[in-house]
């Protein structure tokens, strides 16, 4: 009985052959073939998820570049995403900023010590994948991420976002500002900070927008930001010194321009600590923006790379972001399905009004003359 079984199977097994040689030559559908985690451009390329996180875990590692743990909530994203997968996360430079992410990615080309996933102003983003720095990956949730907030190869997807604000300690400054017109009070010599250099730092970029849109500027005149800081740095009101929580920790700078979810942290973080930090959106210049999420195209570790990018467009992750008072993308979809934060979210500041972005095309404006302006400007 044995022998016939085997020489069924042997004949059922060229039959399965000749079938497949005929579809492939013949024009049908050809056999699926997997990609490499370094070439996938989704997780099915892979072989689904179970696929990507084994092939993530093998690699046991992630890279990522300028994550502090208190912004936004990447230390519960890093905690969240250790925990689930067993695969640690280093960050180098935790304190640097976009231009010093985009900068990594071209100078580290192939090495193993190359980052493996950036975190960016979307207009670094953009110019990163201009540049052919980034691989195109598109997450589970790539289709319901709103079309002006990823690209649409998938190189670059926004994951989170706020709102400039004033930060303010209550116990140094009588009263504290809620406006940019009111940061040109003499009262606030020497006082007001931004988050470093508008043509490095996304957040200071911003700060820039949202100085001009109190000015009678636009997203397509981004201009009278760059008079307005001018403007601060003639009066004696602006602070030399990056408005880092170190900094406003220890009193050098009591009045900080910086995104809500910052500052608003940065009031959790200090309460009981002698200081008292207040938080406004100024209504004179409400601007909101994204951060972006990306894959280093020579990720030396790419399946944990993608596997990472999964996690953080998550529900899971989506929620840390919440809990962090930074907006989740995906949040008004996460609001419609239940499965959002409402705790988390019931804490977030109050904004009247729907936020509105520039294009591509005003962004990229923007950043051209900021980078032309500002030196000679502001800091010259």
């Amino acid at each position: 009985m044995t022998a016939p079984r085997a020489r069924a199977a042997a004949a059922l097994g060229c039959l399965a052959l000749l079938t497949t040689l005929c579809l492939n030559a013949c024009g049908g559908t050809p056999t699926t073939r997997l990609e490499k985690p370094a070439t996938a451009t989704s997780a099915q390329d892979v072989g689904g998820m179970h696929a990507l996180v084994a092939a993530a875990k093998k690699e046991g590692r992630l890279t990522a570049i300028a994550l502090p743990r208190d912004w936004a909530d990447y230390g519960g994203l890093i905690d969240g995403f250790e925990k689930k997968y067993g695969i640690k996360v280093t960050v180098e430079n935790p304190l640097g900023h976009s231009q010093d992410e985009v900068n990594a990615l071209r100078n580290s080309g192939k090495r193993p010590t190359a980052p493996d996933v950036i975190d960016a102003g979307d207009t670094f983003a953009r110019a990163a994948a201009r540049q052919n720095l980034l691989a195109p990956y598109k997450v589970a949730a790539f289709d319901a991420i709103p079309g002006n907030q990823k690209d649409p190869q998938g190189h670059w997807s926004n994951n989170y976002g706020g709102y400039m604000s004033i930060g303010c300690d209550a116990r140094r400054v009588q009263p504290c500002p809620q406006t940019f017109t009111d940061l040109l009070k003499p009262a606030y010599r020497g006082m007001v900070a931004l988050d470093g250099d508008p043509t490095r730092s996304e957040t200071a970029f911003s700060s820039v927008y949202a100085a001009a849109l109190a000015n009678n500027g636009s997203f397509d005149d981004i201009r009278p930001g760059i008079d307005f800081f001018a403007k601060l740095k003639k009066s004696g009101n602006l602070n030399p010194l990056p408005g880092t929580s170190a900094n406003v920790r220890d009193g050098r700078t009591p009045i900080t321009i910086n995104w809500d979810y910052i500052n608003l942290h940065t009031a959790d973080q200090l309460r009981g600590k002698g200081v008292d930090w207040q938080v406004a959106i100024p209504f004179d210049g409400s601007f909101a923006q994204y951060y972006a999420l990306a894959v280093n195209r020579n990720a030396p570790h790419p399946a944990a790379a993608r596997l990472w990018q999964e996690y953080l467009f998550s529900t899971e992750g989506q929620n840390l972001r919440l809990r962090g008072y930074a907006r989740p993308v995906l949040m008004d979809v996460m609001r419609k399905d239940g499965t959002l934060d409402r705790t988390a979210a019931a804490r977030l500041p109050t904004v009247e009004g729907t936020p509105q972005f520039p294009t591509d095309a005003q962004l990229d404006k923007a950043r051209r003359t900021v980078e032309r302006d500002w030196a000679a400007v502001v800091s010259g």
